[in-house]
Order: structure tokens, then C-alpha cells, then sequence
């Protein structure tokens, strides 16, 4: 075989596109380049929380140049504000669900598991989500949400059946909202980087169901 006109020159073979271009294709094929970018940049933010969350890193696993994804996001901060609306949606979602079982009968004791049930699920996606937790509230300029909506909005809801239901005194209703909201994110955080990250699943979850209780009798 001549191979005299052949360039036999060996060239360094690119195994990080090699391995991402394949993902790249799955995340754009559609051409939906910001919602792209985003599924790469949550998929940054779990891996390592809100500082993993890079606008060009996420340009190059996306399959695109940088100055294509400025098109969509002024910078940095623009595309944290998104994965941290997306983590707050994540979590709205896990707790919506958590509380489908349990749909409001206009009783009492069902209205105080349905706060129960929605703090156990804040916790659990906590734990089972640790870096995009962190990033959901990692962003000093999060995207606005309708009223009612998110995390919060699903709180105050819950809060407000418990008045209506007459479990919670209505002159007892303003505050309530941080009172809970604080107890239930400061329980995950002591599980995920204090002095309750060590304990037993059984145990933290026998710990996680006696604050619950008493959050919801202290109401």
C-alpha cells in the first residue's frame, strides 16, 4: 500500500468531547439552546453546588460557544437565578406530591399532616439533593414566581387551611410561615453539614418526626 501522500502524523485524540459530545447532542437536538443550557447547569449545581455553576463550562457541555450562550444569559448570575428557580420548582414539586395523599378535608388533624408531610419532604430533598438545595437559595436575585407558588407558597397555604379549619388561631397566623420555614431548614442543614449529619436514617428520622410534631402542636 503506498502510503508516501498519507499524513501518518498521530493527533491526540479528544476524549472529553468524546464522552460529552454524545450528551451534548441528547441535551440540543431540540434547539431549545437556553433550556439546554440550564439542564447542563442544574446538572452542574448537584454535582457540586451553586460554585460549580459556571455559564462556560456549561456553554462547552452543552456542544456551543460561549458567546452563543450570552445570547441567552447576560452572565453568571443571570444562569444561577435560573437553576436556583429551577431547584425552588424541584422542591414545590417534591412537596406537592408528598401532600397528594393527603388531600384537605377541611379537618384539623388532616390539615396538621399535611404541614407535617410538607416539612418531611423539605427535608428529604434536602438530603437527597444536597447541591441543588444549596443552590436553590444560593441566588441573591431568584426569578419571580406567581403568588402562591414555590416552596413558601405551599407553606402559607397549609398554614392558612390550618385557620380555616380553626387549628391555628388566625391572630397566631402572621410569622407563623418563617416559624416553620426556619425549623424545617435549619433541622436539614444540621443533617447535612452540623452535628446531626452522622446520625442513623432511623434515628434522624425519629428526630425529624419529633420537631414536626411539636412544630405542629405548638401551632
Amino acid at each position: 500500500m503506498d502510503t508516501g501522500n498519507m499524513d501518518t502524523t498521530a493527533r491526540p485524540v479528544d476524549t472529553v468531547n468524546m464522552v460529552e459530545a454524545p450528551d451534548a447532542a441528547r441535551r440540543y437536538h431540540h434547539g431549545n439552546l437556553r433550556a439546554a443550557l440550564i439542564d447542563t447547569a442544574v446538572d452542574q449545581a448537584r454535582a457540586g453546588g451553586a460554585d460549580a455553576v459556571v455559564l462556560r463550562d456549561a456553554a462547552r457541555r452543552t456542544g456551543v460557544s460561549h458567546n452563543a450562550a450570552y445570547r441567552h444569559f447576560a452572565d453568571r448570575d443571570d444562569l444561577l437565578a435560573a437553576v436556583s428557580a429551577r431547584g425552588m420548582a424541584e422542591l414545590e414539586k417534591r412537596m406537592r406530591d408528598r401532600m397528594a395523599d393527603l388531600p384537605d378535608d377541611g379537618r384539623g388533624t388532616q390539615a396538621s399532616a399535611r404541614l407535617r408531610e410538607a416539612g418531611r419532604e423539605y427535608v428529604h430533598f434536602a438530603l437527597a439533593e444536597p447541591g441543588l438545595f444549596s443552590t436553590a437559595f444560593a441566588c441573591a436575585r431568584p426569578e419571580e414566581g406567581a403568588p402562591g407558588q414555590g416552596a413558601y407558597g405551599v407553606l402559607s397555604t397549609v398554614l392558612d387551611d390550618l385557620v380555616t379549619a380553626g387549628v391555628l388561631p388566625a391572630e397566631r397566623r402572621p410569622g407563623a410561615d418563617v416559624t416553620c420555614w426556619a425549623a424545617v431548614h435549619g433541622f436539614a442543614l444540621l443533617c447535612l453539614q452540623g452535628p446531626l449529619q452522622d446520625l442513623p436514617e432511623r434515628e434522624r428520622e425519629a428526630q425529624l418526626d419529633g420537631l414536626l410534631e411539636r412544630l405542629a402542636r405548638g401551632l
